[in-house]
């Protein structure tokens, strides 16, 4: 931009902010801070300065031909065609404005995860997941499917962490097992379809989980969950013992 004489510069500039908030390489930098409307939102570090979020919905605020998100649009989309939802086919012009979506909720769910808001950061993930099914039904090529398909296993570990994490701040740390548990098994599921399950073990996503499964099984002394119990019970056809295991988990439920 060339100013010409006369024309009023407006100070808008953040200097304050990033002289006050030292960027750190490798740190997911986030914090919760109130707008002048009185709203929340979440301000994210960067090496270039800072972005700003909202906590709800689009993380740019932004209502996509009126919708709370992009990808709920083009869920009314896929409904509506002539071609009918399976034969959908996102255009060149809809991958765009996907991959903008799917990089928002990114950082979103990166600054959950720095600000320990583990239930949101959970949310953020199952909407990029659910997303990536419906790219995986409906893309164009597939180049543009593996180009996220990619990423599946990362946004599995993420949500992982966050579920586990939860559930160890809810007291409930057998559960936070189960859902370590239940995490890996779906990472076995992404690595078995892409024929990589003789992979999984070598991965480091997948050895993080099995560290923290076996750290949280040894400081809370946790030895077999009632869900591991009861398939142990199951296989072994003592169908009195599973009964019982059953209704101890409704209880716990």
């Amino acid at each position: 931009m060339i100013l010409r004489r006369g024309e009023n510069v407006v100070n808008q500039d953040i200097d304050f902010i990033l002289r006050s908030w030292e960027y750190k390489p490798g740190v997911a930098q986030a914090r919760l801070v109130q707008a002048h409307d009185g709203r929340q939102v979440i301000q994210l570090r960067i090496d270039l300065g800072a972005l700003q979020l909202e906590t709800s919905g689009r993380p740019d605020g932004a209502r996509p031909h009126g919708h709370s998100t992009y990808f709920e649009y083009l869920q009314e989309q896929a409904r509506l065609s002539r071609k009918g939802d399976r034969n959908y086919t996102l255009s060149d012009e809809q991958c765009q404005e996907a991959d903008r979506e799917f990089l928002q909720f990114y950082h979103r769910r990166m600054c959950w995860l720095a600000l320990r808001q583990y239930a949101r950061a959970i949310r953020d993930a199952d909407h990029t997941l659910g997303f990536m099914d419906f790219v995986k039904r409906h893309a164009p090529n597939e180049e543009y499917l593996h180009a996220h398909e990619q990423y599946r296993g990362f946004v599995l570990f993420q949500r992982t962490q966050a579920s586990a994490a939860l559930q160890v701040e809810n007291n409930a740390p057998e559960t936070a097992v189960n859902e370590v548990r239940l995490g890996l098994e779906r990472m076995r599921a992404f690595f078995a379809e892409y024929e990589r399950e003789d992979e999984m073990e070598e991965d480091g996503m997948v050895r993080h989980l099995r560290h923290v499964e076996s750290t949280l099984r040894e400081q809370y002394h946790v030895e077999a969950t009632l869900e591991e119990q009861l398939q142990k019970a199951i296989a072994d056809e003592d169908y009195e013992r599973a009964a019982q295991l059953r209704d101890a988990l409704k209880k716990r439920e």
